[in-house]
């Protein structure tokens, strides 16, 4: 039921996020269509790219999709653009095959017949080969079309939008109505494109190769009415929906602020919040990337103008983007990470907000009473019987897992990454006995967790600061204190309870952003 009810309560919001998935598949899928049917012709031609070709678009096959959306990060930045372009590569193979074979299994004789009424070798092409071709590439652009839907929710990890969005968000939160409503819909609309091309591939197979047509011809003349029916609708759907976008990107307002967020709730939660209070206080557009990835991501998007803002700590600032060691003294980290992030990128930080969310582990109260923990420094005598499940960010910085055994002299049983609210799922069912958690965790609370005090004051501080790029602030210099008035209302106590909301009751972090602004009367 819990499908339904979210459903029910974001209808606005999953038709919108389908949408969005819809236009990015055939973006994709279109795009594949125009460059794998000239290859598949080319090489079916020239035989001695065909190894190539067919080897390198094997070789995108080969590698798992969310290493080759970090190698095109770097190259495109993030939103639409890397998310259609990493599908359209994983699309190429079938089409590029299917066109090939196609080709390839035409009887010569047939070749040798066109060629001995006259025919040049583009009508060959294009009125033998191509039409006879035609039933085996729509088998292979079914197989895209349908892969290309499971493969897009990547596109929420790079702020693109589509129902991944809901999916990662679901398992951020541990909300399971929330991931069924992402991908229920993508299930079905796989299913939905695959009927619709299987019409496409039946319409393009002439009917006398169609099986049972002496018997049935009739019938298969009005079955081929009804699926003509169905194309024309699909084709007039994309028509509207690819019109609309074209419209809009056309006459974009360029008064557009960009902002970015990382994909926990926190996160979700300080970007709808810092978006809402910027387009309630003053004349600027909001285009908004939430959960588009961790913190290199959305560094390096405002590197490339990808993004204009968005809330970052000032310990990640100090340690992970300026690579200093880890330093405790928060005066010291903040004036550093301001100072260097305008001298080297162009980028100011505003007022730090009051609350922290530093880093810290926790465990369940048994193992707590187990192992006696209370504090970071008894996993010196402990630490090598328990596993840790903790978030890929976190195992592999400095101010992490790496700098916290050297820190306190010890070492896990084992260390696993699992992203998301899922590393508290794996403590709950016992395949992990700590996680690393977040100060202001609403989830800490939901599993009554014993946080293990820092006692050597490893961890920096990491309170909220939003970044801006500086040219931004050039251009609406009332930004700064539209911002500001808004963070000077965030204490440790006020993120706890907004994190609790979302990952605890279930309530969309964008209520609770809104709330949140309308109670303190920052928004109306």
């Amino acid at each position: 039921m819990d499908i339904f009810n979210y459903m029910l309560q974001n209808s606005s919001q999953v038709w919108s996020l389908l949408l969005e998935h819809i236009h990015l598949t055939a973006v994709s899928v279109g795009l594949a269509i125009l460059v794998g049917v000239p290859l598949g012709i080319l090489i079916s031609y020239v035989k001695p790219l065909n190894k190539p070709v067919l080897g390198f678009t094997n070789l995108i096959q080969a590698v798992p999709s969310m290493a080759l959306l970090g190698f095109a990060i770097p190259l495109l930045g993030i939103g639409t653009i890397p998310a259609v372009g990493v599908v359209f590569l994983y699309s190429l193979l079938p089409i590029v095959k299917n066109t090939y074979i196609g080709i390839s299994q035409i009887n010569p004789q047939t070749i040798e017949a066109a060629k001995g009424i006259g025919m040049t070798r583009a009508q060959i092409l294009f009125k033998v080969q191509i039409p006879l071709t035609l039933p085996v590439l729509m088998a292979g652009v079914r197989i895209s079309a349908v892969t290309a839907v499971g493969l897009m929710t990547i596109a929420a990890f790079i702020g693109a939008g589509g129902l991944g969005f809901l999916v990662f968000s679901g398992i951020s939160s541990v909300n399971n109505g929330m991931i069924m409503a992402g991908a229920v819909p993508a299930c079905i609309l796989a299913l939905l494109i695959d009927w619709v091309l299987s019409a496409v591939e039946s319409l393009v197979t002439p009917i006398s190769l169609q099986p049972g047509v002496l018997k049935n011809k009739s019938a298969l003349i009005t079955s081929r009415r009804y699926k003509k029916v169905i194309v024309g609708a699909a084709v007039a759907c994309l028509v509207v929906m690819f019109g609309s976008a074209a419209y809009s990107s056309f006459f974009k307002d360029s008064n557009v602020l960009r902002i970015g967020s990382k994909q926990f709730s926190e996160q979700l939660v300080l970007g709808n919040m810092l978006a809402e209070m910027i387009e309630k206080n003053s004349d600027i557009k909001v285009e908004k990337h939430l959960g588009a990835g961790g913190t290199q991501v959305l560094f390096n998007a405002m590197q490339k103008g990808d993004l204009d803002a968005y809330i970052e700590y000032t310990g990640t600032v100090y340690v992970d983007i300026l690579k200093h060691a880890p330093e405790t003294d928060a005066k010291l980290v903040y004036d550093t990470g301001r100072d260097e992030m305008a001298a080297k990128y162009n980028m100011a930080l505003l007022d730090a907000a009051p609350f922290s969310n530093t880093y810290t582990l926790a465990v369940p109260k048994s193992v707590a009473t187990e192992y006696d923990l209370s504090k970071l420094s008894d996993l010196r005598r402990a630490g090598r019987f328990l596993n840790a499940g903790t978030t890929l960010e976190f195992l592999n910085r400095a101010d992490g897992l790496k700098g916290l055994e050297q820190a306190y002299d010890f070492a896990f049983n084992s260390a696993k990454g699992i992203d998301g609210a899922t590393r508290y799922v794996a403590l709950e069912n016992g395949r992990v006995q700590i996680v690393d958690a977040f100060s202001t965790d609403g989830l800490l609370k939901k599993y009554d967790l014993t946080v293990l005090e820092d006692d050597a004051s490893f961890f920096p501080p990491y309170y909220g600061v939003p970044v801006v790029r500086q040219e931004v602030l050039d251009t609406h210099p009332k930004l700064k204190d539209i911002i500001n008035k808004m963070t000077a209302k965030l204490d440790t106590k006020t993120m706890q309870d907004l994190n609790y909301q979302v990952d605890v009751e279930h309530r969309d972090p964008k209520d609770v952003a809104h709330d949140f602004l309308v109670k303190e009367g920052l928004v109306q």
